[in-house]
């Protein structure tokens, strides 16, 4: 039985859900009518960077942690702010805004090209050291 390529599933996500350009997810952090959630695993935030203020919520967590019936739920994460996930090179954030779409989430959208965007337009990264 063959099984729906990956790539296929973050294509059809695409269709679904809203991506910013890392210029817009910056100017909405910044006015403070949007939290940057990065969804990539410690490992690439201590590798890769950060983008300052973003609220790591690892992308294995992230349904529990945005359930307020979950007893993993984080109540940063429960916010009239537009939510904007970014992940490496936005496959998991599109994935993960389009499942977050399906449990009612309504305010929430991606960084196009993830991390990896962000980095390429020359956006603050934090290094740790």
């Amino acid at each position: 039985m063959a099984i729906k390529p990956v790539a296929d599933m973050v294509a059809e996500a695409k269709t679904q859900i809203t991506t910013l350009s890392p210029q817009e997810a910056r100017a909405a952090a910044e006015a403070g009518t949007a939290l940057l959630v990065d969804i990539r695993d410690v490992r690439e935030l201590n590798r890769d960077g950060r983008i300052p203020g973003a609220f790591h919520a690892p992308r294995g967590m992230l349904e529990f942690w945005i359930d307020p019936e979950s007893p993993y739920h984080k109540p940063a994460l429960t916010t009239d702010k537009t939510l904007i996930l970014f992940c490496g090179s936005a496959w998991r954030s599109a994935l993960s805004v389009q499942t977050l779409q399906q449990m009612g989430v309504e305010n929430i959208a991606e960084i196009a090209d993830g991390f990896k965007g962000w980095k390429a337009a020359n956006m603050p990264v934090e290094i740790k050291e």
